[in-house]
């Protein structure tokens, strides 16, 4: 049965978080899903990207259909990387389970390998993510900043997953995310 999470302000609806940590997941609202997502959407089939926003679209797990969901790339010390500040979604599990997807912005398709970072990788990541939309996505940190510490950051990594976007057609050592310094 799943267990209630504490949320950051008393007016958020209640997380939703399963037995473990890494199963945290926080649903859109409805502004978000009814008008927000579909208007990015639009945006972007018609070659307008946000601050970096694409389409994303990963097959299904189960289905082999295509799934498609706006998301913000980021691009940070020459790589790009596509995180997850709501968690455990159905595009991370999907990604997860194909391995590729593909980035959309209008007629312009870009196939990718995603390769999911550790914990101690995503710290640089995060931080630069929450620098960039963390006006945006700030509240699915729980208080945790650009300007927090490394352990903070590193404190709610396992909540929020990030991939590296690999060209589909790199060989598999080409993916190499800076690691940090431990």
């Amino acid at each position: 049965m799943p267990q209630v999470a504490p949320t950051s302000l008393a007016r958020d609806v209640p997380a939703t978080r399963l037995s473990d940590v890494s199963d945290y997941y926080r649903a859109p609202g409805w502004f978000v899903r009814k008008f927000f997502n579909p208007q990015m959407a639009l945006l972007g089939k018609a070659g307008i990207s946000i601050v970096g926003s694409r389409t994303l679209a990963v097959k299904g797990r189960k289905s082999g259909q295509w799934r498609t969901t706006t998301v913000n790339l980021l691009v940070h010390d020459g790589h790009r990387y596509l995180v997850s500040p709501r968690g455990e979604s159905q595009w991370v599990r999907n990604l997860r389970a194909v391995g590729t997807g593909e980035l959309r912005l209008g007629r312009r398709t870009e196939s990718f390998r995603g390769r999911e970072l550790g914990d101690d990788e995503k710290v640089p990541v995060l931080r630069a993510y929450l620098r960039k939309w963390g006006m945006e996505t700030g509240i699915f940190f729980g208080g945790i900043g650009p300007r927090s510490s490394d352990d903070a950051i590193r404190t709610v990594a396992p909540r929020h997953p990030a991939f590296e976007v690999v060209p589909a057609d790199a060989p598999p050592e080409s993916s190499s995310a800076p690691k940090t310094a431990q």
